[in-house]
């Protein structure tokens, strides 16, 4: 039997060791879940028609008219992998940063700037394991795949011939958006939401202005990385081309003002998408805590 000086030692052990594993915090990650998938169902219209745009350089009203063509029914025609894929990108993104901030600050003694920065970098790569659903995600919403594939399930079968490599095109244009906008993202949100006339009286509101704002900032910003990916997860099969290599192709066809093409209704859906995201975060993990 453990005598009580033993066991206060192996209490103080666990403590210290309790610290510097951190423990993760699920709520966190199930705030993180319920918010992206709440936003996904509400903005998934928009991200479609800036899609289009993206992937065929077309104008706003050329893409709503293409879609209005194809009929209510397809409208939500590819949901199902940026719902699983977003919502669970959400949950990792705020989940795996609360818990590598918690590590580096009370196991390491990281100071506040570097644990926020690291943390958010480790959550970014994190987010990359669901590339999957994003690659399949490109191919539902282009028409040109419209009849190859039947639903979400045989689009992922179909990849299998290609390889498992295939599930990973474009990984490398995700990790380079991820890591930074995290960085950006959980640097600036508390302190853009202080920033907020009357924050306090405003409460839930400030959330929502600050993620907003946020938002249409960091998806301007990686507006052209994510055009490059969306051009690298196009094809099916054949040769893997690296970000380098497609961002420079699309720059000599395209020109800087058509990497930036649907850019207006990105940031305009990444305003609503963030701020819903952020709002509805903040307001499920005061609940649920």
């Amino acid at each position: 039997m453990m005598s009580p000086y033993g066991r206060e030692l192996y209490q103080k052990d666990e403590i210290v060791v309790s610290r510097k594993l951190g423990k993760p915090d699920l709520h966190e990650f199930l705030a993180g879940y319920l918010a992206g998938s709440i936003n996904i169902i509400l903005t998934f219209p928009i991200n479609k028609t800036m899609f289009r745009q993206q992937l065929h350089g077309i104008s706003a009203l050329e893409s709503i008219s293409q879609l209005r063509r194809e009929g209510l029914m397809v409208l939500y025609r590819g949901i199902l992998p940026p719902l699983l894929q977003k919502s669970c990108s959400y949950s990792l993104m705020f989940g795996c940063y609360d818990q590598f901030r918690r590590t580096f600050r009370e196991g390491y003694n990281f100071s506040h700037t570097s644990s926020v920065i690291l943390s958010a970098l480790l959550a970014g790569c994190s987010e990359s394991v669901l590339t999957p659903f994003e690659r399949v995600q490109t191919l539902m919403l282009d028409h040109n795949y419209g009849k190859k594939f039947k639903n979400t399930p045989h689009a992922f079968q179909s990849l299998r011939i290609h390889g498992f490599k295939e599930y990973y095109r474009g990984l490398s244009a995700i990790l380079i958006r991820n890591g930074p906008s995290n960085v950006i993202f959980f640097s600036c949100r508390d302190k853009l939401r202080e920033l907020v006339p009357d924050n306090k009286k405003l409460g839930y509101l400030a959330d929502f202005v600050s993620g907003a704002c946020l938002g249409a900032v960091i998806s301007t910003l990686s507006f052209p990385i994510n055009t490059t990916k969306t051009h690298m997860q196009k094809t099916c099969g054949g040769e893997f081309q690296s970000f380098l290599t497609v961002f420079k192709s699309l720059y000599r066809e395209r020109g800087l003002r058509g990497m930036f093409k649907g850019v207006h209704v990105n940031y305009t859906r990444s305003f609503l998408s963030w701020g819903i995201t952020n709002v509805t975060y903040e307001y499920l993990i005061t609940s649920i805590r």
